[in-house]
């Protein structure tokens, strides 16, 4: 015992040597250490990454869920919060093993993590999970932003999904340039205080809109397994956050206090989703749209909200693109700095993710598929399977003790993200190819916003 406590300390002695070497050397090359972001300021990324499409899409997730789609929310909300903290402090036991990730020199911190603990294999699936996810989420937040602005614009005006999707890409697209979160945070506060204000917004509309409905009278959809699942998947893209929490630990003044910042996050996220998507439940019942907002009659209010999540859908596609871009920058040697190249790399995952909104006209299928899928594997199954392993210990570092209870529960989760997972993946896919074929806008421009 003496001998792994003399190891230890001798660990941490060159842990400290190495990054004091470090900082001499930035310091004598002229490198000032840039400033990284807080608690309040890593919350408010971690709200606005998180709190966006599955605003407008828990309502009719819940009502094809059933009464139980309330306990998936809450469920869902709090296994994700926690396996959010896990992959925290999977990325401090990535950092001692290898003194090589130090904060704000990875651009691919998860990729990372998943190198440390199983090699090549680990860094690949983590790679694909990451990019697939967040590309989804990139095509979805194009499909919703168009829809909303459609919604907002005269009946009469002759302006397609397709056109203002193609304005809403192009638009967006030199915000994406912008290197890591710490470089954007105006983008994220933004994003976040439109979600609040929406969520008020949208409450009290319903509220008002409902006021004279007969809730006797209101009337259910029939659940299936199709349906069911279908819901879980949607529910998990609601809480879509993981791929980008390792990149905001590492951009942390403290990345120790990463569990802070994402426990208060989660928390300020669950109080955005639950009143509205309770009241659009109750009121409308089997009545809500895929998008919420195309259920509510027009007005002032849901002008209020369609453009305040409109924004906020906007700010997002710069957040939910930056870690695919930056792990392509990284496998292509793109500088840190803003030179031509990043301008390059970032168009081209901008414009690819437009050419599949462009493709592709059922949005909640997307998010489904890629809630049952990838994020399953990046929040459910990876985060406890990467912390067990990194827990072992190596040659120079000594193991760390984890409770039988604990480890028992990293288990059950992992088992209920493959189940689950697995049978949402399955859903969203026959609900993909049971629905009937449209039209892609480069063969039909003038294709209307889907209902789906």
């Amino acid at each position: 015992m003496a001998d792994v406590e003399i190891r230890y300390s001798q660990r941490e002695e060159s842990i400290s040597l190495i990054n004091e070497r470090q900082t001499h050397v930035q310091l004598a090359a002229g490198l000032a250490v840039k400033k990284g972001l807080n608690v309040l300021t890593t919350t408010v990324f971690i709200v606005g990454v998180i709190a966006g499409s599955g605003f407008l899409t828990l309502p009719k997730a819940i009502d094809d869920a059933g009464w139980i789609g309330f306990v998936l929310v809450f469920l869902c909300c709090f296994v994700s919060a926690y396996t959010g903290e896990v992959l925290g402090q999977c990325w401090t036991l990535a950092q001692e093993r290898n003194p090589d990730l130090q904060q704000g020199s990875v651009r691919y911190p998860y990729p990372a993590i998943g190198q440390v603990a199983y090699g090549k294999v680990g860094r690949y699936v983590i790679s694909f999970s990451v990019n697939f996810t967040q590309f989804g989420a990139t095509v979805v937040y194009i499909l919703l932003a168009a829809e909303n602005i459609v919604k907002l614009l005269p009946v009469h005006t002759n302006v397609t999904c397709c056109l203002v999707a193609l304005i809403v890409g192009c638009s967006m697209m030199p915000f994406t340039w912008f290197g890591t979160p710490k470089e954007f945070w105006g983008v994220a506060t933004a994003a976040t205080l439109a979600t609040a204000t929406a969520s008020i917004v949208l409450f009290v509309a319903v509220i008002v809109h409902g006021h004279d409905v007969d809730l006797s009278d209101v009337r259910h959809s029939d659940v299936t397994a199709i349906t069911f699942f279908t819901a879980y998947g949607t529910i998990c893209f609601a809480y879509n956050g993981h791929p980008c929490f390792p990149t905001f630990q590492s951009d942390m003044n403290d990345p120790h206090k990463f569990g802070k910042a994402l426990m208060l996050g989660y928390l300020i996220v669950l109080l955005m989703y639950t009143p509205s998507s309770a009241a659009a439940y109750f009121i409308y019942g089997h009545e809500v749209e895929p998008n919420v907002l195309n259920t509510l009659p027009s007005g002032a209010a849901t002008t209020v909200v369609s453009l305040l999540m409109t924004a906020h859908l906007l700010f997002g596609i710069v957040i939910v693109s930056n870690p695919v871009s930056q792990e392509i920058e990284h496998i292509l040697n793109v500088p840190d700095h803003f030179t031509w190249r990043r301008v390059l790399s970032r168009t081209g995952v901008l414009g690819a993710a437009l050419f599949v909104a462009e493709s592709v006209p059922h949005f909640s299928s997307i998010l489904a598929l890629v809630g049952g899928s990838t994020i399953s594997i990046l929040s459910f199954i990876c985060p406890p399977l990467f912390y067990m392993k990194l827990c072992n210990g190596t040659d120079t570092l000594p193991p760390r003790e984890i409770p039988l209870y604990k480890r028992v529960l990293l288990y059950e989760i992992v088992l209920t993200g493959v189940l689950a997972g697995a049978a949402a993946t399955y859903s969203a896919a026959s609900d993909l190819v049971q629905n009937q074929f449209t039209v892609p806008c480069y063969v039909d421009a003038h294709r209307a916003c889907p209902a789906r």
